[in-house]
């Protein structure tokens, strides 16, 4: 059997094969409430065949959106739009996952085809953003955040809690807590971006306490039974980076003996000057570091499209799955067009009995 199109079982779930789609923003959204956009989105990728398809950042509160068109979960009137996505998943055969977002100092910002930038202070559309410390990201988001006080701490760990409930609620069955990217998660573990001097800052037990607290009420909340992951940059790619590396693992360490299932392994992006080595499956050997010495399943992305590369890593026990992205917006049945490339005996098995009649019987038309 082909390494990738292996089943993968993470608790009580079980996924058909290796390849998951990653959560990637549609900007769509009203007021956090889904559309029909969203649902005709992932009912197409759903049918591809993947095993997993996790919903795009979803903020835990108005102001943890990164756009003014980003999903919500923080009211129960976004809960039923919601429910209609994740039945949606599930009739195409994937199992649903949800990532649940923060976007700390790089919220209230254009959509990408409108800017990609902070919106301006003086327009209506913006709000004050907020950050561990009060430390611009810069670049084309120079919007100084508000420093997080105690009770905002505690009030945004228990924003991940209603949001971890309400994803319940919708029919969700994998919860991924996004502390990549810059967002707020990343910047309270990353240097560059918390210059605090109390129990949330300064040395990495205070930088990753946020982190911790926040996955350990959440774990509280989300039954045992079901998979609990979080999506983390590991690697900055500034200069520093085997500390970095080390500190990732060890925080890993920690989550997993907090309850954390999955790491999908990311870059921080905590500050605009970096120097990353793109190319195909680059992250793939930190992702193996973490899997190896952190013990615990591992997921990434960034250039791994390519089928025989995505086989590779996870032949090679570099990755317990492959986040599949762009690829799948291109081709929403990049899967069938991977098994016929890694030469499965029947590439159509892969897809819904109502495709793969047609494409089995009729192959030679």
């Amino acid at each position: 059997m082909t390494a990738l199109f292996t089943p993968f079982e993470l608790k009580s779930v079980r996924l058909r094969n290796r390849i998951a789609v990653p959560p990637m923003c549609q900007y769509s959204a009203v007021d956090g409430v889904t559309n029909d956009w969203h649902r005709a989105h992932y009912a197409s990728i759903a049918r591809g065949g993947a095993g997993l398809v996790v919903v795009e950042a979803t903020a835990v509160s108005p102001e943890g959106r990164i756009t003014p068109g980003c999903t919500g979960l923080w009211n129960d009137a976004q809960v039923a739009g919601m429910a209609a996505i994740a039945q949606e998943i599930k009739n195409g055969g994937a199992v649903a996952g949800i990532q649940i977002a923060h976007a700390g100092r790089k919220a209230s910002a254009n959509r990408p085809w409108e800017g990609d930038d902070h919106i301006p202070n003086e327009d209506a559309r913006g709000w004050q953003t907020v950050a561990p410390s009060a430390v611009a990201f810069g670049a084309n988001l120079p919007k100084q955040p508000q420093a997080l006080g105690l009770d905002d701490i505690a009030r945004i760990k228990d924003d991940f809690v209603a949001a971890a409930r309400r994803a319940l609620d919708a029919g969700f069955e994998w919860l991924e807590l996004h502390f990549a990217h810059g967002y707020l998660g990343q910047s309270f573990l990353s240097p560059h971006s918390n210059q605090r001097d109390d129990i949330y800052g300064g040395d990495f037990e205070g930088r990753s306490r946020f982190l911790l607290e926040t996955l350990a009420a959440v774990r509280a909340v989300w039954p045992n039974h079901l998979p609990l992951t979080a999506r983390m940059g590991v690697i900055e790619f500034d200069g520093r980076d085997e500390e970095t590396l080390q500190e990732s693992i060890e925080l890993t360490r920690r989550m997993r003996a907090g309850g954390l299932d999955l790491l999908s392994v990311s870059v921080n992006f905590t500050i605009p000057q970096t120097n990353i080595p793109w190319g195909p499956a680059f992250l793939a050997p930190y992702a193996e570091r973490v899997r190896r010495e952190a013990g615990i399943a591992v997921a990434s992305s960034w250039n791994i499209d390519d089928p025989k590369v995505a086989n590779r890593v996870v032949e090679q026990g570099q990755m317990d799955l492959v986040m599949i992205g762009r690829a799948f917006l291109a081709d929403p049945h990049y899967v069938y067009r991977a098994a016929r490339e890694l030469g499965l005996e029947q590439p159509w098995d892969v897809l819904p009995p109502q495709y793969a009649h047609w494409l089995s019987r009729y192959r030679q038309a």
